[in-house]
């Protein structure tokens, strides 16, 4: 089994972990460890993958059902844990907590305040991003933004990622700075990269600290994941929980 993990060298107290299609008993194609339910993926499989995917947590993590919206659930004491929740952003100060993002091209983002005391997951697909999920999400931080650490987990790479004309300006009607995050394509089509857009998101609005956004998880077939190679296809998951 592969995992992934955040490339924060200064955050001793909060872990991360990014799954990849390895280590699993789902059969093709969702081979091999899908972590989404909602599939069509053999749910007595799925539950296996995520009970593999509970040793290597210390707590099963919150899942949520992603709607693509911009909407954040904090998770605390009075959190619901027996209700799944639309939404596509997590947020805790509880301990010990996972919380969990599902993708297969979206970009997960993980949040953490400098001092590990703050943890939030997202679900970056384009819409929820131009949605204000980010703002959104460090809205619920007590911590400054220059004090929030950001990383980028696996997503469609910017060769990858045709977009209609509509969300180019979408984008670039907000700000020309996002221009940079888009390529002309054939038929007024564009390649956009999601990374660059979140990029630009996050420095928009005060945070420094970023890291990841080096996976495709289109081109990258042994390792990801893509519903936009394949299809009918499994789902990965970013996690981030305070130790």
């Amino acid at each position: 089994m592969q995992l992934l993990s955040a490339t924060w060298q200064s955050l001793h107290n909060v872990s991360t972990l990014s799954t990849t299609r390895e280590g699993g008993v789902s059969k093709a194609p969702y081979n091999s460890l899908n972590l989404g339910l909602h599939v069509n993926d053999s749910q007595v499989n799925v539950l296996k993958n995520r009970s593999v995917l509970n040793n290597f947590l210390p707590n099963p993590a919150i899942w949520l059902n992603q709607i693509h919206s911009a909407d954040v659930i904090t998770v605390d004491k009075q959190f619901d844990f027996n209700k799944l929740h639309n939404a596509d952003a997590l947020y805790t100060r509880l301990v010990d907590q996972p919380l969990a993002i599902m993708t297969a091209d979206c970009l997960p983002i993980l949040l953490a305040s400098n001092d590990g005391t703050e943890v939030a997951a997202i679900h970056g697909g384009w819409r929820g991003l131009k949605q204000g999920i980010i703002q959104n999400a460090l809205k619920c931080f007590n911590a400054k933004p220059e004090n929030i650490y950001a990383w980028l987990g696996p997503a469609i790479g910017p060769d990858q990622f045709e977009v209609g004309v509509e969300v180019f300006e979408a984008f670039n009607n907000q700000s020309p700075l996002f221009s940079d995050a888009f390529k002309p394509h054939l038929n007024n089509k564009y390649y956009a990269d999601i990374y660059g857009i979140a990029r630009t998101l996050l420095s928009q609005l005060g945070v420094i600290t970023i890291a990841g956004g080096e996976y495709c998880t289109v081109s990258q077939s042994h390792l990801f994941f893509s519903y936009r190679r394949d299809g009918q296809t499994g789902r990965m998951a970013s996690l981030i929980w305070r130790k």
